[in-house]
């Protein structure tokens, strides 16, 4: 049995090796062609090592003068964003499991079906532009996508039906406590795992998000870093159609339209990646516990 579970070990690391690297090697490629120069990728491909060692694309994409505000409307978004979105989903999910909870059937109906259906950009694009007016605000980039999670609510209830004693919580209701202060004295403090996990999906949504900016934001003083990567990638491709059409050769090679792809995925993915280490034993423990459970 012991050599049988060494073996099984040993067969489980290296699988899991194999897999890490599958995952690893396509990111050091994608960093390593970020600092590498256009031509030197247009003659010799892809390499782990730079050819010829070349910044030019990240001097492209921080000459713009606004990518700093753009970094910080996208870090101000998602923190609001993500404090807001979580503790709206936490509050939900909570109520759906108080016993006798007038309506709740059709609360959790309600949720199942924004799951399913979505009303459709141009309803959605109407209502929050005339009803709401968020368009060209701060809020534009926040709001719509507070209440668009039914996933995650459906998480977070399963995980306080399966993992917070009734007793509990039935013990703090006789000691006269309301269900505001149960659920931040006690619920909370005991549902860390959860709500990291939601909160990084959440964090992970806001950063990435780009159709927000495109959709109700044309003030330029407003828009995200994503959006605002997503123009220069375009600019990009621009002028190196342009200037392939007009036979300038020379001057499309020396346009960094390749490496600026790698540079504005780093640049883009970076900061969340690196939060990640941070969440991972509660994001694993919150999916498996909340997902399987119930």
């Amino acid at each position: 049995m012991v050599r049988k579970d060494r073996a099984f070990q040993l067969a489980a690391h290296i699988i899991m090796i194999i897999l890490s690297l599958l995952v690893l090697i396509p990111l050091v490629l994608l960093v390593m062609s970020s600092f590498t120069s256009e031509s030197a990728i247009l003659q010799n491909g892809y390499n782990f090592w730079p050819k010829e060692f070349d910044l030019s694309a990240y001097t492209y994409i921080f000459k713009e003068g606004s990518i700093i505000r753009s970094y910080g409307i996208t870090i101000f978004v998602t923190v609001v964003g993500t404090a807001v979105g979580v503790t709206i989903t936490c509050l939900i999910a909570y109520s759906l499991t108080v016993p006798n909870l007038p309506g709740k059937p059709l609360v959790t109906v309600y949720i199942l079906i924004t799951m399913l259906f979505s009303g459709g950009l141009v309803p959605s694009y109407m209502m929050w532009t005339t009803v709401f007016q968020i368009k060209n605000t701060i809020w534009a980039l926040i709001i719509p996508g507070l209440l668009c999670n039914g996933f995650s609510i459906m998480i977070a209830r399963t995980y306080f039906h399966s993992n917070i004693p009734p007793e509990l919580l039935e013990s703090a209701r006789i000691d006269g406590m309301s269900e505001i202060r149960i659920f931040f004295k006690i619920v909370l403090p005991i549902s860390v795992p959860i709500v990291a996990t939601i909160g990084f999906m959440q964090a992970l949504m806001y950063w990435n998000d780009w159709m927000n900016s495109l959709y109700y934001i044309t003030d330029t003083k407003l828009v995200g870093i994503q959006a605002l990567l997503n123009n220069l990638l375009t600019n990009a491709q621009y002028l190196a159609k342009a200037s392939a059409m007009s036979g300038g050769g020379n001057v499309m090679a020396s346009l960094p339209s390749t490496t600026t792809r790698m540079a504005i995925a780093v640049v883009g993915m970076l900061p969340i990646a690196a939060l990640y280490p941070f969440f991972q034993k509660y994001y694993v423990k919150g999916l498996t516990v909340g997902a399987v459970k119930g």
